[in-house]
């Protein structure tokens, strides 16, 4: 039989170990990971996470950690299309796509302004945002996306205060079949029914939130 203190001190070793060898999410957040095509994510996301709007980069900062994994994880596999994001995301491990989601999760992010169907829906973007487009069996986004578009859950990510280019180019990416790694294609539902004008109306919609005033 081995003694209890060699089983503790081999227990004990066995930790630290695995400790020495977990992923460091913020590690790859600032400086990459392990693999030299694993660039850090603040190189287009910002410092802060919170994206880069003149160039069309997302907020990551406060996305669910389990959104994020998932489209980390279709970028690796080819679900989700993207020519920077694919090598990235394959140049990383498992490990470390739970490590940095975990961290991104965590960073803070601004609150947007709690709007729902009660608001005043003025102009396109605002009437499809809050109100949708029924006859075309288009819901409201705030219904999926929660008041403001603050994201709910791990399906149903922030819309408010991400880049306009960045959201309009999503849209466009679900109306023409490139992107389909939501569930039941739900969103190339939606973009299908919407016209260019209308994609952009609601993207410019969502960017422009103030979260500070609670006014689109």
């Amino acid at each position: 039989m081995i003694p209890v203190d060699r089983m503790l001190l081999s227990s004990l070793m066995l930790f630290f170990v695995a400790g020495a060898h977990a992923a460091d999410g913020q590690k790859v957040f600032t400086q990459g990971g392990a693999q030299p095509g694993a660039t850090a994510c603040l190189a287009c996301h910002g410092a802060d996470g919170l994206g880069l709007a003149a160039a069309g980069f997302p907020r990551l900062a406060g996305l669910s950690a389990g959104y994020v994994r998932k489209q980390l994880e279709d970028f690796r596999s080819g679900a989700r299309a993207n020519p920077v994001m694919q090598p990235l995301a394959k140049a990383l491990s498992d490990e470390e796509i739970q490590a940095v989601s975990q961290t991104l999760a965590a960073m803070p992010a601004p609150a947007p302004p709690p709007l729902t169907r009660s608001a005043p829906a003025e102009g396109v973007g605002a009437r499809l945002a809050l109100r949708g487009a029924w006859e075309r069996q288009v819901p409201e986004c705030v219904t999926c996306h929660g008041p403001g578009g603050v994201g709910v859950g791990e399906a149903f990510p922030p819309l408010a205060g991400q880049p306009a280019a960045y959201l309009a180019g999503q849209l466009n990416a679900w109306r023409d079949g490139t992107r389909r790694n939501d569930p039941n294609d739900l969103m190339g539902h939606i973009a299908k029914a919407l016209t260019p004008e209308e994609i952009t109306a609601v993207a410019d919609y969502f960017a422009k939130i103030d979260s500070q005033e609670g006014k689109p």
